[in-house]
């Protein structure tokens, strides 16, 4: 079954309100880049221009010369970039038991620990998929350390996410990251440095691990 439903790139990929220039400029490349590492076949260019209402239209397939090129090609992320496949077998039924993409769960994880069960963040997230202890508790994970409890209970926890914000993937990671108050308080990506890098940087790694896995 797929991750997500391939949907036409006009809804995702039209703004329909004004904008905050710089701030949506690169949230709406990080969307883009969600949409098509998902949903097209090879690397592919992506064009946009901007109508008289200021919605911004995004095509791989330009039809005008109103359309400019805004993303070239490949993601700047090595194809052999180094994934280790040690947790392969957890991650496998983690994503059966709760429907979410293989590839996309490594990619969360290498983004989110690199792969260390011990992991600590500065706030305090623990383990391989970076678990906050309330999280954890709400999803009665017993070791928070444990990496088939880890995964398992991330992966979990990022489906909840999936759904609730209508299986738009890149909503789904920023709230993973900020925590879905914040992608409800803005009803988009947070406009937080450390957000926006963080979808980027996974839906990259997400790309590139789906590429290799097809070789």
């Amino acid at each position: 079954m797929p991750f997500f439903k391939k949907r036409g790139l006009e809804e995702y990929l039209n703004l329909k309100r004004p904008m905050r220039t710089s701030c949506y400029f690169s949230l709406i490349a990080m969307i883009v880049a969600g949409i098509l590492f998902s949903a097209l076949p090879g690397y592919t260019d992506i064009y946009r221009y901007i109508d008289s209402r200021g919605v911004l239209h995004f095509t791989n397939a330009p039809t005008s010369s109103n359309y400019r090129l805004y993303i070239k090609e490949k993601p700047n992320i090595p194809a052999n970039a180094a994934v280790p496949n040690r947790y392969d077998r957890l991650i496998t039924a983690a994503a059966k038991r709760h429907g979410v993409s293989f590839p996309l769960l490594k990619a969360i994880i290498k983004v989110e620990s690199d792969y260390n069960p011990r992991a600590v963040s500065k706030k305090g997230a623990k383990g391989l998929m970076q678990i906050m202890p309330a999280t954890s508790k709400a999803l009665n994970i017993n070791n928070i350390f444990d990496p088939w409890e880890n995964i398992m209970g991330g992966t979990e926890y990022f489906k909840q996410l999936f759904n609730r914000f209508d299986g738009k993937l890149p909503l789904a990671l920023a709230a993973y990251n900020a925590g879905p108050e914040a992608v409800d308080r803005y009803n988009s990506i947070p406009p937080f440095e450390e957000t926006e890098r963080y979808v980027q940087k996974v839906m990259k790694y997400y790309y590139v691990i789906k590429k290799n896995s097809q070789l």
